[in-house]
């Protein structure tokens, strides 16, 4: 049963030892660094840069370890806590600008293009931000910087908030089809070309009139174009959501 975010960061700081670690098994267990929340979140990091967010479990963790899960246990509560953690870390390296109603625009495409870059650095990842509430410290105090930067702007304050949560929605889903189109191509070769792309519409029925007569716009720009393109869409409606 899912237990509540704050329940899980309350059973962490009541679990955890001052660096007390935790029993490693194996004849090189001496040897060792003691088990902490930083070791688990690096190695939980580790697996998901080799083998993506899917491969990420806390059995997974502790092989990596070389402990059993249940030594985990006393530094993170379960997976989502982990997820939490995770997603925190990323957040931690955000860099936040003053808001500026001058330049409220570009910061917020700013920030959510640093966004975008940790996530990508993790395949999959941002698929832990759909699962868990926003209730890291690092992770609100991201959302409440890109908060002040909309209302800087001008923007009413539910419409901010609505327009905060689409923004970081874009953001988890953009990372997770490029994460799905990479592990896609790693395993059937190389992606579809855009020209391949063309000629496929090109070849439609004609009842397909649009898609065929407008294959080149369908196929243009680059992934960095799109996801700059979105973000000022979702920006411009702003001023007629109030």
């Amino acid at each position: 049963m899912t237990s509540p975010p704050e329940r899980r960061r309350a059973a962490r700081h009541q679990q955890s030892l001052p660096d007390a670690g935790a029993t490693r098994r194996g004849s090189s267990a001496g040897r060792k660094k003691p088990i902490t929340v930083d070791a688990i979140v690096d190695t939980a990091f580790g697996i998901v840069e080799r083998e993506g967010y899917g491969a990420l479990t806390m059995r997974r963790v502790a092989g990596v370890l070389e402990t059993g899960p249940a030594s985990l246990y006393a530094h993170v509560v379960n997976k989502e806590d982990l997820d939490e953690l995770l997603i925190g870390r990323l957040c931690a390296e955000i860099e936040l600008p003053e808001p500026d109603s001058r330049t409220w625009r570009d910061q917020i495409i700013g920030v959510c293009t640093q966004l975008r870059d940790q996530y990508l650095r993790y395949p999959g990842i941002s698929l832990a931000t759909l699962a868990t509430a926003p209730t890291n410290l690092e992770t609100l105090r991201l959302s409440d910087g890109m908060l002040g930067i909309v209302l800087a702007g001008g923007v009413a304050p539910q419409t901010a908030a609505w327009a905060i949560d689409t923004l970081f929605l874009y953001v988890n889903a953009f990372c997770l089809e490029s994460s799905l189109r990479d592990r896609r191509t790693d395993e059937e070769g190389a992606a579809t070309s855009r020209d391949e792309t063309q000629r496929r519409f090109a070849a439609l029925p004609d009842t397909f009139a649009h898609t065929k007569r407008h294959a080149t716009e369908l196929t243009a720009g680059t992934a960095s174009d799109r996801f700059a393109f979105t973000l000022n869409m979702i920006l411009d409606g702003l001023g007629r959501g109030q």
